[in-house]
């Protein structure tokens, strides 16, 4: 008769690691890229929205962080096209007392604006600015910021695309 084998404690570890297998198949990590990423079309109606509140939604949609497969660096958004953007609400005092600054680039050339005095020259820039400011700041956020369509009324050139509608509620 043969004395028993001794077993060290690395043939306890790969016994252990044979019965206690792991499909690692089906744990790894998807990432999406441009060719993998389904891209909608919707509509929002802006209409007696608050503007923080929409841009802030409407940010997370471009950007594609409310599907599964989202990854930080690929624009896996979706197109948004926003109606009625002349019709949003803002609380408070904001509408008087929020200033929008911008240079002209020349000596004293700083402007101030009021978004009541924005939405009188153009409606979309108060939409879209607050929208923009939610987006990163490099490469990506412009590709992103090319995927908003916002105007000012009820009608918009994009029924080919078929737009889904969508509330806020619904993100």
């Amino acid at each position: 008769m043969q004395p028993p084998k001794k077993r060290g404690i690395a043939t306890f570890y790969s016994i252990n690691l044979i019965i206690n297998k792991v499909d690692t198949l089906s744990y790894k990590t998807i990432s999406a890229n441009s060719g993998t990423v389904k891209k909608e079309w919707y509509v929002i109606d802006a209409t007696d929205q608050v503007l923080g509140r929409l841009a802030s939604r409407v940010a997370l949609v471009l950007r594609g962080k409310n599907k599964p497969d989202f990854t930080p660096h690929v624009d896996c958004g979706d197109n948004v096209i926003i109606i009625n953007a002349a019709k949003i609400r803002m609380t408070g005092k904001k509408l008087t007392d929020k200033v929008y600054v911008s240079h002209t680039g020349y000596p004293g050339g700083q402007r101030f604006a009021t978004p009541e005095e924005m939405l009188d020259r153009k409606p979309t820039f108060v939409v879209e600015h607050a929208i923009k400011g939610m987006l990163p700041k490099n490469r990506l956020g412009a590709d992103l910021f090319r995927n908003l369509y916002v105007y000012e009324g009820p009608e918009h050139p994009h029924e080919a695309q078929q737009p889904k509608p969508l509330t806020l509620n619904e993100i």
